[in-house]
């Protein structure tokens, strides 16, 4: 008998079940290429072991290194984020409460604000 329902659900199994191979062997393969504690020829055979082999060295690769690999991917992560923050601090600067009266100042002195708009521009800086 023919059943089309079943044969439906098998494809989309194996589908999902080549997609999530898919996804590890990437995800394999770009910790290999990223980790600064392996020398060169070890990312060669980690490499060659994951190509020639590719279900046997990722499952010897996870077992091997894959209680580390969150660690590594987290501190990637924390270094990317500070580099971020640290380039936010330099290039985005946030004005103190003298440069903003210095501001006001100048615009009181120039005559393009009132003695009245001063104050009152003032007082919402210093508070």
């Amino acid at each position: 008998m023919d059943y089309p329902l079943l044969n439906v659900f098998l494809t989309m199994f194996w589908l999902f079940l080549w997609i999530l191979w898919i996804f590890l062997l990437v995800k394999v393969i770009s910790d290999i290429f990223r980790s600064h504690d392996m020398g060169g020829w070890a990312k060669a055979g980690w490499t060659l072991f994951v190509i020639v082999l590719p279900f046997l060295g990722v499952f010897v690769y996870l077992i091997a290194r894959g209680s580390s690999m969150n660690e590594r991917e987290l501190a990637r992560a924390q270094k990317q984020e500070q580099a971020v923050q640290e380039y936010v601090r330099t290039t985005a600067r946030v004005p103190s409460q003298a440069d903003e009266l210095s501001k006001l100042a100048q615009l009181r002195d120039h005559g393009d604000i009132s003695e009245a708009e001063f104050q009152q521009a003032k007082s919402k800086i210093l508070t």
